[in-house]
């Protein structure tokens, strides 16, 4: 890969130098000190100067300031690896804008002084890296203001944001604390590392509507990517009209209708789940409880894609609590923290089982319904132009997405759970939110308090990207 890396607050801690000059100048002023402890950029707005007296102060001594600089925690060590493993470090920094004397001369004695091994070094005016990554075909560019990544960015560059004080607010971006979350992230882009098969387990309550069948499509199109463990049947019922037996039982025959139809070999691969629910009082053990907890203990990790309510997962859990270490929940459930309840439908069947697992030390991404997989829709005119007539179970896609059963004839409607697949497939067609875990109100309300249990909230998914991909695979 091509790796651009800009200097000041990526490589360099010139945030932190720059405030310790700002607060030892300000007391020669008037110390009055910081006024606006927010996330301004410390020269507009933080102190109360003039800005006669910030840019005299700025352009008197920026220059002697950047030559004072060091790198942050690990970043030599990383760029080293980044190096070693056959990458290319492009530097591109916006210190051609006139504050420098000799800017190039500057910035090559400071990385040769601290030993920084690049390919390259670019150095701009400001706000003209989304030109300069384009022509010179970087893969992604770490960055640290938001105008510079809005402009990589909408030159088809992939960008990630070193998390500062001044570009907190903005969530559009991928951000990064430090250089081990940048190694973490460019490792999970390269090529290399996406031929390594994930181990996973589909938990699906499949004959519910339509979107479980394209989520079980999909996945099994993918196995260059996933080593699919189990597919185990979550339960369903809807206002009594079959009971969860009959749903079970109707899940499990559709899951392998879809699995013959693409050779996928099901032998010792699908269980039944649950037939109540944990918010019923339902605690008993299945063959998909069971077989979860195996798979989880034989595996170093094991992914779940829950796809439905939350039962078996949080069974096994409780059967045996140890699994939390080997396992990641990626749950499509609840809607998005925005919303004023969760009263959807794989949440609100087993409130329960949602509390158990929210509660465990198991790792959890959330990919709520509405605000998120929602935008997941699409029309039958679409579905049939890429997939009808393709094969016997692309037009039986077709066929069930029309009118599935439930919900009568829909022209256009969401297929929510293929969010799921797909985001184990390529995390850069979405952006997520490391968040404090919730608690769950009797109105299903999320209640946000802060504690030490993190999980992630997917906040955006590109449409484009997963559909694109689905129908290339179907």
């Amino acid at each position: 890969m091509r790796i651009g890396i800009d200097i000041d607050n990526v490589i360099s801690n010139f945030d932190d130098v720059l405030l310790k000059e700002y607060l030892k100048h300000d007391k020669e002023l008037r110390g009055t000190g910081i006024i606006h402890n927010a996330h301004y950029y410390i020269t507009k707005g933080m102190f109360d100067w003039t800005k006669e007296e910030n840019d005299d102060f700025y352009c008197s001594n920026i220059e002697r300031i950047a030559k004072s600089l060091k790198p942050l925690n690990n970043a030599k060590q990383i760029i080293d690896k980044l190096k070693q493993e056959g990458n290319e470090i492009y530097i591109i920094s916006s210190r051609d804008n006139g504050e420098y004397t000799n800017p190039r001369e500057m910035t090559v004695e400071w990385l040769e002084k601290y030993d920084i091994k690049y390919d390259k070094l670019i150095l701009t005016d400001k706000y003209e890296k989304g030109r300069v990554c384009k022509e010179n075909q970087i893969d992604i560019m770490i960055e640290d203001t938001i105008k510079n990544c809005e402009d990589i960015e909408g030159n088809g560059v992939k960008c990630l944001i070193m998390d500062t004080r001044y570009n907190k607010e903005d969530i559009r971006f991928k951000r990064v604390k430090n250089w081990k979350e940048i190694y973490s992230r460019i490792s999970e882009m390269s090529p290399k590392k996406e031929t390594k098969k994930i181990n996973v387990i589909i938990d699906t309550d499949t004959y519910n509507e339509c979107d479980d069948q394209f989520a079980i499509s999909y996945l099994i199109k993918s196995q260059d990517r996933f080593n699919i463990e189990a597919i185990t049947i979550a339960p369903y019922q809807h206002d009594n009209d079959i009971s969860i037996e009959e749903g079970l039982e109707k899940s499990y025959q559709e899951a392998i209708k879809i699995c013959k139809w693409l050779n996928f070999d099901t032998e010792n691969k699908v269980f039944k789940g649950a037939n109540d629910y944990l918010e019923e009082g339902y605690n008993n053990t299945n063959d998909a409880v069971e077989k979860i907890i195996e798979i989880a203990c034989k595996n170093d990790k094991t992914y779940i894609l829950a796809i439905g309510a939350l039962t078996n997962v949080a069974l096994a859990i409780r059967k045996t609590p140890e699994i939390v270490n080997k396992i990641e929940i990626v749950w499509l459930g609840g809607h998005s923290p925005f919303y004023m309840n969760n009263n959807e439908f794989n949440f609100r069947q087993d409130v329960q089982a949602v509390i158990d697992v929210f509660s465990s030390n198991a790792k959890l991404t959330v990919i709520p319904a509405k605000g998120v997989a929602s935008n997941l829709r699409i029309s039958i005119y679409e579905l049939e132009h890429y997939l009808k007539g393709k094969s016997e179970l692309c037009d039986y896609l077709c066929s069930r997405f029309y009118n599935d059963g439930r919900h009568g004839i829909q022209i256009r409607r969401p297929i929510w759970d293929i969010s799921a697949v797909a985001y184990l497939i390529n995390k850069d067609w979405f952006e997520e939110r490391v968040v404090d875990c919730p608690e769950i109100n009797k109105d299903l309300s999320y209640e946000f308090k802060s504690n030490d249990r993190k999980i992630k909230f997917v906040t955006y998914l590109n449409c484009d990207k997963i559909y694109e991909d689905m129908f290339k695979k179907l």
